[in-house]
């Protein structure tokens, strides 16, 4: 058995064909809708990168303890597991946040990995010469964000698609694939930072979306509440930026089908494809993510699955699943089962029994809405007026490079958790600069049969109680501390 997983950041399901759009041409994915299952009420659990990672290593919500981070001590990690058991994982990435402060020790869990530098503000190219001249741009100039100093230093050394960190990226992929189609037991990450901002794509994609501009380089959303009065001309360019990027990735996506052909990899390989996130661009007059609900723009994402023992393709799958299922998914292609603390199903009983395999999912940021869903009510409940208590419980607090060491000086022991495997933590005063969001917006119950785009809020008492009591029931399964209870005015 083989499996490969095709991870994507901030791809969104809303413009792609398989999940209904009709301006943004994505004939890979369509092409990969006709040979896997595609699911329709797959959601995110831990968010952003970092946390949504973890969930994909642990097969277990990270977010209702702590935010971004490295893995645990006491993690289980999907590709670590199959290390131990003979099977080799490799990772490909040019996702850079892995080799940061908060990231750093997930890509150690596989047996090798590569890394294809020059995303975003990745510190990758100096450019110290004062004639460099940076564009101008809607993002700010180098005095307000040295990102964007880093980010066109980067894009100068790519002048070309095949230069573009998406394309060696694949090319690693390709090469993978060419040089292990006929040897068994490995399972292959290949991950794009991409369509995630900035929008950076070459002139071939761009054409594809032709739109009057002619403004400052705008590719990289500023994240929060847009006026449309001022805006609509950047929106809908930011649109055209993403929608070009996205092209991009369907491209790339379309080599790895190939390669699938050209071996016949559908008899022995699994292959899933997804995203941590999805991003919004204009939709409920917001830019991106982490400021504002995390309405379905954001949680419902693409997915897709082929199991060749399953031999479902061509076919849509209702069933509610969610990232912490992932893991579990991979494991059991290679007849391994999930460990004790993975709160995640493999997926493959989705397809079988879509009706029975959940009944709830929780999802959201640390310190943020805690949010449920069982497919057709999404509850969204936010924290006290103070967002408190709230802290992080963990062995590894490197939170981000610029935490000073005062908060270090903060932490207390905390005991152990259910899921420390005996390990006693550490507890540390956090916060969360979005929380004043929640509070804003208070409690949000939708339906999205009748609402789908979560549009009015609904009022209804009966439903309201029915989804907080699933929403208690999987935090306390998730082990959730008390202080999230007491956060949400739950207890």
């Amino acid at each position: 058995m083989k499996a490969i997983m095709v991870m994507f950041d901030s791809l969104n399901r809303h413009m792609l064909e398989p999940y209904g759009c009709d301006w943004v041409p994505t004939p890979n994915f369509q092409r990969l809708a006709r040979r896997a299952v595609t699911f329709d009420r797959s959601y995110v659990c831990s968010l952003p990168c970092m946390p949504a990672r973890r969930d994909l290593h642990t097969g277990r919500p990270g977010f209702l303890h702590r935010s971004w981070g490295p893995l645990e001590p006491f993690d289980d990690s999907m590709p670590a597991i199959l290390n131990g058991k003979g099977i080799h994982s490799h990772l490909i990435t040019d996702h850079y946040h892995y080799f940061r402060s908060g990231g750093a020790n997930y890509h150690t869990r596989y047996s090798s990995w590569e890394f294809h530098r020059g995303q975003e503000g990745d510190p990758w190219k100096p450019n110290l010469r004062s004639d460099f001249e940076v564009p101008e741009n809607s993002h700010g100039g180098t005095d307000k964000d040295p990102r964007v100093r880093r980010d066109f230093v980067n894009r100068s050394r790519m002048p070309t698609e095949a230069e573009h960190y998406q394309t060696k990226n694949f090319d690693a992929g390709v090469e993978f694939l060419e040089m292990h189609q006929d040897v068994d037991d490995w399972f292959l990450q290949i991950e794009s930072f991409d369509p995630h901002e900035p929008y950076f794509s070459h002139q071939n994609y761009k054409d594809l979306f032709p739109h009057d501009y002619d403004g400052p380089v705008c590719d990289w959303p500023r994240y929060g509440h847009v006026d449309f009065t001022d805006s609509r001309h950047l929106v809908d360019h930011l649109r055209c930026e993403y929608a070009a990027l996205l092209a991009m990735c369907d491209h790339s996506l379309g080599r790895i089908l190939d390669k699938m052909d050209e071996h016949d990899l559908w008899k022995d390989t699994m292959l899933i494809v997804n995203t941590d996130h999805g991003f919004l661009l204009g939709e409920h007059d917001y830019l991106a993510k982490n400021v504002m609900p995390l309405w379905r723009e954001v949680s419902n994402t693409p997915l897709f699955l082929w199991d060749p023992r399953v031999g479902e393709a061509g076919t849509r799958c209702d069933a509610l699943v969610q990232a912490i299922d992932w893991a579990p998914t991979v494991l059991d292609a290679f007849g391994i089962p999930p460990t004790a603390d993975m709160l995640g199903m493999p997926m493959q009983r989705a397809i079988e029994s879509p009706e029975t395999f959940r009944e709830a999912a929780i999802f959201g940021y640390h310190g943020h809405f805690v949010n449920v869903t069982d497919g057709r009510y999404v509850y969204m409940r936010s924290g006290n007026r103070e967002n408190a208590p709230l802290h992080a419980y963990t062995l590894a607090p490197w939170f981000a490079a610029e935490s000073p060491i005062e908060r270090f000086r903060e932490g207390k022991p905390a005991g152990t958790l259910p899921f420390s495997k005996g390990v006693q933590v550490m507890r540390y005063p956090e916060s969360n600069p979005n929380w004043g969001i929640s509070r804003e917006f208070g409690h949000l119950l939708y339906d999205l049969e009748k609402d789908p785009w979560q549009q009015e809020p609904l009022d209804d008492d009966q439903v309201e109680k029915r989804m907080l009591d699933l929403m208690v029931r999987e935090m306390e399964r998730a082990h959730a501390p008390a202080d999230e209870f007491e956060r949400l005015g739950l207890r």
